[in-house]
């Protein structure tokens, strides 16, 4: 998983998203960076995150 700071539930999400990427047809690359930031973008959307987002 990529930051130590996520939560079990967190790297579940990434694991379910890279894993339906990857059944897309996309990169595993590509899949693991998307994943990334779709667990990113809801940890910011909740607050849990130190920097300053501009998604709402």
């Amino acid at each position: 998983m990529p930051k130590k700071s996520w939560t079990k539930k967190d790297e579940r999400q990434y694991e379910h998203v890279k894993e339906s990427e990857r059944e897309q047809g996309r990169s595993k690359d590509r899949a693991k960076e998307i994943a990334a930031r779709t667990v990113n973008k809801q940890r910011s959307k909740e607050g849990r995150t130190k920097s300053k987002s501009k998604s709402k």
